[in-house]
């Protein structure tokens, strides 16, 4: 007899199990030969290994569609467990033409909801580095975010790196009280604001705790190799020139780098260049680099938010 334990910790367990396992019940029914053992992210399996094997391709099945589609009923689990349940993502992927990211917590859709998101979407598909360039409320660092999670849902990075240039701090957070994480919070509150939409709290604070998902200032990622890992530097426009060449020489093996900034509301002080006009200038060309230009047409907060970007526009 073989014994595997098979982990299912890019879901949340009762999105497979059900609420008092009613779909793991299901589930089971399929598989009368071996001994299933769920507990929290993990399943413990005994029986034949060709069993076993079958087993687990169809709970990475089961996870994938609810990846994909949000949602796994008992009917659709009875589908997949079925023989032709390999078949019904793909047919199912077909029909829809779905823009969708991912879906959040409490069924949060998450999806490119404006042509120049979805051309991010398509755009870090394509390319490893993407500059995502806007005014504020276009949606930039919550799609840029949204992208990073999926692709760590779908293992396709090991790890998140979120930082931000801690401008109003001038990099320099040691008089600000609390511990270092404290000093850090809100200048990193938008992407953690994100984050939560996305990843359930206790999920989130295992992937921060295991720093699976780190949060950093700009200053930190000095010295360091970005590899198997998907990072974004927000507020781009206030880096200057030396911090964005040192940004953008962290890339690693295996790494995506979304850069996301508004060229409108620099705040550098003594009115030093920014590194991320520099960055627009000398990369333009470079194969494997995107650039995305979100306008006021993409703003999707509240109405007056683009209200008020058009009369600073006219205003210039």
């Amino acid at each position: 007899m073989t014994e595997k334990i098979i982990s299912i910790d890019s879901v949340e367990p009762v999105e497979i199990y059900g609420v008092n396992d009613v779909k793991l019940n299901v589930i089971k029914k399929f598989f009368p030969k071996l001994k299933i053992i769920a507990r929290g992210y993990s399943i413990k399996v005994l029986g034949e290994e060709a069993e076993i094997v079958r087993f687990e391709k169809k709970v990475t099945l089961l996870v994938d569609y609810y990846h994909k589609h949000g949602l796994l009923t008992d009917t659709v689990i009875e589908r997949l467990l079925g023989q032709n349940g390999d078949n019904i993502i793909e047919a199912r992927e077909e029909a829809t033409g779905s823009d969708i990211i991912l879906f959040g917590n409490s069924g949060l859709v998450i999806k490119g909801r404006t042509d120049n998101q979805r051309k991010m979407v398509s755009s870090i598909a394509k390319n490893d580095m993407l500059f995502a360039i806007g005014p504020a409320g276009t949606g930039k660092t919550y799609t840029a975010v949204a992208l990073a999670v999926r692709a760590l849902k779908n293992k396709e990075v090991r790890r998140i790196i979120l930082t931000r240039p801690a401008v109003e701090a001038g990099e320099n957070l040691g008089f600000l009280p609390g511990d270092l994480k404290e000093k850090l919070d809100p200048y990193m509150q938008p992407l953690y604001d994100a984050l939560y939409d996305m990843i359930p709290p206790d999920k989130l604070d295992q992937y921060i705790e295991s720093k699976i998902i780190q949060i950093a200032p700009l200053a930190f990622m000095r010295g360091r190799t970005l590899d198997n890992a998907f990072v974004i530097l927000d507020e781009a426009q206030n880096t200057t020139e030396s911090q964005m060449k040192m940004f953008l020489t962290r890339m690693g093996a295996n790494a995506k780098f979304i850069i996301t900034g508004d060229a409108t509301q620099i705040d550098l002080p003594n009115k030093q260049p920014s590194g991320l006009l520099q960055a627009i200038r000398l990369l333009k060309k470079v194969e494997g680099i995107d650039f995305v230009e979100l306008t006021n047409v993409d703003v999707i907060r509240h109405k007056l938010v683009k209200a008020i970007i058009d009369k600073y526009e006219i205003n210039k």
